[in-house]
């Protein structure tokens, strides 16, 4: 057998195998942190493990069909997981992209860091999503169109900026 072309029957895609840039933006939100891109890089990943890594997500991962549903590896290379997402890029100080995958939408979270004068940085959420047929629009409708989309974006570059601050000024 040629185990270069040969395909294992159980293989399932990898959301990692997915081009980010296939993805159609949804929004862009940011903040601006009073702390170098070294510091605010290294807040997402406590704010992403205590946003996504909780037992909630897992279940509610589970019952949505996500590819991933729980946490493996390392977050701060390609292949990491969190319930609901795969780690696809990783360069530090600058960007950290995730990406998944459950029955109603493919979907992918892009942050950004951008250097500011003065050992200060923004922060960039980006986030793209293709929705399914049908249940996949309803379900758009559920979390893009009652703003809870943006209320748990907001939430969490609030929380990154808040880590990064205090880990830069010690309070």
């Amino acid at each position: 057998m040629d185990t270069a072309t040969h395909t294992p029957a159980a293989h399932k895609p990898r959301t990692i195998d997915v081009p980010l840039e296939q993805l159609p933006p949804i929004d862009e939100h940011y903040i601006d942190v009073e702390a170098p891109a070294e510091s605010t890089y290294a807040a997402l990943f406590p704010t992403l493990e205590s946003a996504l890594g909780s037992k909630f997500a897992h279940s509610y991962c589970e019952r949505i069909g996500a590819i991933e549903t729980e946490a493996h590896g390392d977050l701060h290379h390609p292949g990491g997981t969190l319930p609901g997402f795969t780690v696809t890029r990783a360069i530090a100080p600058v960007m950290l992209a995730m990406a998944g995958e459950h029955k109603y939408a493919k979907y992918a979270v892009v942050f950004r860091i951008d250097l500011l004068p003065g050992q200060r940085s923004r922060v960039r959420l980006e986030t793209r999503a293709q929705f399914a047929p049908g249940k996949g629009k309803l379900y758009k409708a559920a979390v893009i169109g009652t703003r809870g989309h943006i209320l748990v974006v907001n939430r969490m570059l609030r929380s990154v900026k808040r880590r990064a601050e205090l880990s830069v000024n010690g309070h």
